[in-house]
């Protein structure tokens, strides 16, 4: 369920955590989902992708030749399954601001709890993103489909992938017909309470950045993808499905899904923000900065002095014990001044 409105200030719209219950539940609502629903829920999805599947291919192999009208019909119809996939998390979407659009020289920056982030922009705006490259079925996705509209992949672990998507970036953002481009530049995913630093790239590009704020509300279920959790959902069904579920180190993505699917809604605010741009005399990293305090003052986040990759390696033994030091070289002091 999608509702558009004018971006509000007032400071209610902060405090998501707390919202009127109504403003989100149609009248006589049951606050759980009996298995009938779900199953409806799960049916709507194959439904969805049957009929996606069913024009997709066709479009993607047939219109090879009219490059304009193909691109244009593959954005409408990723858009419709992203809707799909936010109908079978009953989800009740609420969108504020302007609609972006297509303009050579801007990128939109959000801040990142889940994979699921990009699937609810998606449905509005049929944006080209820049993401990890992942294994699996969601591997085949990003590569198939997903290019269809223009996302960039990259992998962490190859050195040279830095350069090549660098490359990229600056040439996407120059295309007047390109889609959207779309950075998180947390560059992992966050609990949804806390903004950490934002890397620099997508400040560097020498372009309009569009921050968009996204607010989750757990009323109804946390949506912050952990994937570095330690595997605890749905154990039983983990067990009947195997290897078909690969884990990520952590909660896999298809358990995140199954979870969310399951769960009685989910609920979100999306804020589109004015457009910011390099201020004379300010670096990239001061106007990150600058953007990540406009996001997270909307959503309500708060911003925090780590870098985001922290999550994936353990500090070196050298900066515990520095840290460690410190620590009690200030215990020390103020025992003496007592």
């Amino acid at each position: 369920m999608n509702s558009t409105g004018t971006l509000k200030s007032s400071s209610s719209e902060l405090d998501l955590d707390r919202p009127n219950i109504e403003d989100y539940l149609p009248s006589g609502a049951a606050i759980q989902q009996e298995p009938r629903g779900k199953f409806r829920l799960a049916l709507v999805l194959t439904i969805g992708w049957i009929i996606f599947l069913s024009a997709f291919i066709p479009v993607h192999l047939l219109l090879k030749g009219h490059d304009k009208l193909r691109r244009n019909i593959e954005r409408s119809l990723v858009e419709m399954m992203c809707g799909f996939f936010v109908a079978s998390w009953t989800g009740v979407v609420k969108y504020h601001g302007p609609r972006p659009s297509r303009r050579p020289k801007q990128v939109f920056v959000a801040n990142h709890t889940s994979m699921i982030d990009f699937i609810i922009l998606e449905q509005m705006t049929a944006f080209a993103v820049i993401m990890q490259k992942h294994p699996g079925w969601v591997g085949l996705l990003q590569s198939t489909i997903l290019e269809s509209v223009g996302c960039i992949w990259f992998n962490r672990t190859e050195a040279k992938d830095r350069e090549i998507v660098a490359r990229k970036l600056r040439d996407h953002v120059q295309g007047t017909d390109n889609n959207p481009l779309l950075i998180f530049p947390e560059g992992t995913c966050v609990n949804n309470h806390y903004t950490v630093m934002f890397k620099k790239g997508a400040f560097e590009l020498g372009c309009t950045v569009c921050p968009i704020a996204i607010k989750y509300n757990k009323i109804f279920v946390d949506a912050f993808w952990n994937s570095r959790n330690v595997f605890k959902y749905w154990p039983s069904l983990w067990r009947v499905l195997g290897s078909a579920m690969t884990l990520y180190g952590g909660q896999s993505f298809t358990t995140h899904l199954l979870q969310l699917m399951t769960s009685w809604a989910v609920v979100c605010d999306v804020w589109y923000l004015e457009p910011q741009n390099l201020k004379p005399g300010e670096t990239p990293i001061e106007f990150a900065e600058r953007v990540r305090d406009i996001i997270s003052t909307r959503a309500g986040l708060k911003m925090v002095p780590w870098d985001g990759y922290l999550k994936y390696s353990r500090p070196s033994p050298k900066h515990r014990e520095r840290k460690q030091q410190n620590f009690a070289e200030s215990v020390l002091r103020r025992l003496e001044e007592k």
